[in-house]
Parts: structure tokens; sequence; C-alpha cells
């Protein structure tokens, strides 16, 4: 049997290099609660992402809830997001207690339809949460005009943008604040944390505390916040990736040259946006294929036939969050109100994509894919 490709693979540093980072830690004693290496990491991501603030947090998903918790919004009231998104994103506006309203997706960029967005506004809409899907960027200027129009708040999950820029602007300092995911799997990774980037000195202070039980001081707590501090050891894990993480995007862009040497001219499959030679830059993050009406197996026979030759492939995003079972009764009809997303999470598959994945075992993936023999 030919070995297992899994759809993604943690890059990590060099064993020694982690060790050494680690080392004073035996000395300090100092293991979290923002500590030197949490500090460090912290200005070194603020310089990486172009943001004027930067809140390490344990996780994307605890950044998103605090990134929301932080406006102080009337519970009850409507947030505007996409369903073609992780569960985290619909969760974090559900657990905060708001209402997830949901637009459908650009065919295009699978992101936020910001005429869609604008449409649903009500009185009772405080914001809009959209969501840059595989990397591809949303139309920020769009979703800024209609949220200054309205008075909304714009937060975005970039969990899938790491280090992304527009015309040389992080892709983290749109919107009124960012979020972005430190999880093992994503280009860069920490094991587990993520952050709030931000422009808004007292909004920051807002997320601070949030992090940390909403402690002021040793005698004040004046918040109901949650323990999302990011410990010195996914700091220290943090900082090394952070050397090589050119490198690694580097990696990642040659594999996708691969798959478009392969496959961008396949009759039925639709690609991922290729943003070389534009004014973004992408960080090659993940590898979205639609398969159409012309190619001659549907996405789940391409799927079933990858795994059966030892080949991850994701359904990615399937099942949409607004059919989830936990949201049967909220009134939701994803078929109806959201057609685009329902009709591209049908037929979407991101292929293997990592740093260092073997060029031959694209070729192989491909090759299963179109039926071309090697």
């Amino acid at each position: 049997m030919e070995k297992k490709i899994l759809v993604t693979r943690s890059s990590m540093p060099g064993f020694e290099e982690y060790v050494d980072e680690i080392r004073e830690l035996w000395d300090s004693r100092w293991l979290t609660n923002m500590g030197k290496k949490h500090n460090e990491l912290t200005e070194k991501l603020k310089e990486y992402l172009k943001v004027p603030g930067l809140e390490l947090m344990v996780n994307g998903h605890s950044a998103l809830e605090a990134a929301i918790q932080a406006f102080g919004f009337e519970k009850g009231s409507e947030v505007i997001t996409t369903p073609f998104t992780f569960a985290s994103t619909t969760h974090a506006i559900v657990r905060c207690g708001l209402k997830p309203v949901f637009a459908d997706i650009d065919p295009k960029t699978c992101c936020l339809d910001p005429t869609c967005a604008e449409s649903l506004i009500t009185d009772k809409t405080v914001a809009i949460l959209p969501v840059h899907v595989y990397g591809h960027i949303c139309d920020v200027d769009a979703i800024d005009a209609i949220a200054k129009k309205h008075g909304l708040k714009v937060i975005y999950d970039a969990a899938h943008a790491f280090g992304e820029t527009v015309d040389g602007r992080g892709v983290g300092s749109f919107g009124d604040a960012s979020i972005f995911s430190f999880h093992a799997t994503k280009v860069f990774h920490t094991i587990e944390g993520g952050c709030v980037c931000f422009s808004d000195p007292a909004y920051g202070k807002e997320i601070y505390y949030l992090k940390d039980f909403g402690i002021v001081d040793e005698e004040n707590v004046a918040r109901v916040g949650e323990n999302g501090k990011m410990n010195e050891f996914a700091a220290a894990m943090g900082l090394c990736n952070l050397r090589h993480l050119e490198g690694e995007i580097e990696s990642r862009a040659q594999v996708v040259k691969r798959y478009r040497q392969h496959l961008s001219s396949v009759p039925g499959i639709s690609l991922g946006m290729d943003y070389e030679g534009t004014n973004i830059k992408s960080n090659n993050a993940y590898f979205p294929a639609i398969f159409g009406d012309e190619f001659p197996m549907d996405r789940d026979e391409v799927h079933r036939i990858l795994g059966e030759n030892n080949i991850g492939a994701r359904k990615y995003f399937y099942p949409l969050t607004n059919s989830f079972d936990c949201y049967k009764d909220c009134g939701y009809d994803p078929k109806r109100d959201t057609p685009v997303a329902w009709d591209i999470s049908k037929r979407v598959l991101t292929l293997p994509l990592f740093a260092h994945l073997p060029l031959e075992d694209v070729d192989r993936i491909c090759s299963i894919i179109t039926g071309v023999k090697l």
C-alpha cells in the first residue's frame, strides 16, 4: 500500500532549537501569565502582521469570543456572517448571546457577499463578521463602506489568512478587529493559540482584561472574563516557527504551483484564487478544488477514491454551519437562504497541502483525480 498522505502536517522547528528556546523557563519558572516569551512574541507578531495592537490568546476560538464580547453588544443583537466557515465562527456569536444572520457567499472567493450582507441589515444588527476563507481576501473596501454607512462594527475571522497583505497592508489591520488562529494545522502555529488584532488601545485593554478573568488589578475584577492566556511554551513554539515562516510559505507555494500545473485546465474543476502577480501576498494556506458537472465524478466520489488510495482530503467546508443539528430549531434554511454556499459546500474538496509535501506526491494525487496513469 502507498504511504498515507495527510491533508495537512504541522510544521515544527528543529528539536534543539525549541529546547534552546524553552531552556530559560527552567530557571525563571515563569510558565504562564504574560511572561517573557509571551511578550516577545506579541511584539514580533505586531511587526510581522503590520498591526498596531495585538493580544495573544490561548486559541483562535477564545480570541473570537473575546473580540465579540469586548464590544459589549446587547444580548440578542444580530451579527451578519457566513455559513461557509468552521464551526467556531458561528458558535462564538451564539456563545456571546447574539444571533447569527447568514449571508450568502461570492462564488469566486467563497467569502461573504457584501451586497447580500447589506440586504440583511435590520435595526437589530450590530456587526458584520466576515471570514477570509482559504486565505482568499474578503472585499474589505465594500464591507468597510457598508459598515460605516450603517454604523456597524466589523470583526474579521482571519484564521486562514495569517501573514497575508493587501497592497502591503497587513490583513489583520482591516475592520475594527481581526482574529487569527495559531492551531497546529495552520501556516503559523503555537501548537494551540491565537490572537486579536486591533487599532483602538481602549478596545485592546478590554481584550487584555477579558483574557485574564476580567482582573484589572490585585483587588479589582471589573468584567466577567475567561482564562484565555497563552502559556510560555506555546509562545516559545511561536517564536521558533516565526523564524522559518517565509521559507514555509515559499515551500507551500511550490506545492500550489504544481497542483495548478496539473489541474488548472481540467474541465469541470475550479481552483482557488490565484494571487500570483496581484496586489495580494498569499500565504498558500489551502488548496480548494470545486468539482462541477463537467467532471466525470462528483466531489464525494473523488473523496472516496482518494481515501482508498491512502490520501487524505477534506470536505471543507461541509456541512454549512447553518445546517448544523444544534441550530435546527433556529429557522435557518441553508438551501433557500444561502444557495451559493449550499451548492459549493457539496462540491468542494481541499487537497493535501503543507510545507515540504513532496511534489511527486502532488503528481500522484492529481493523477488519481484525473485518471491519468503515471
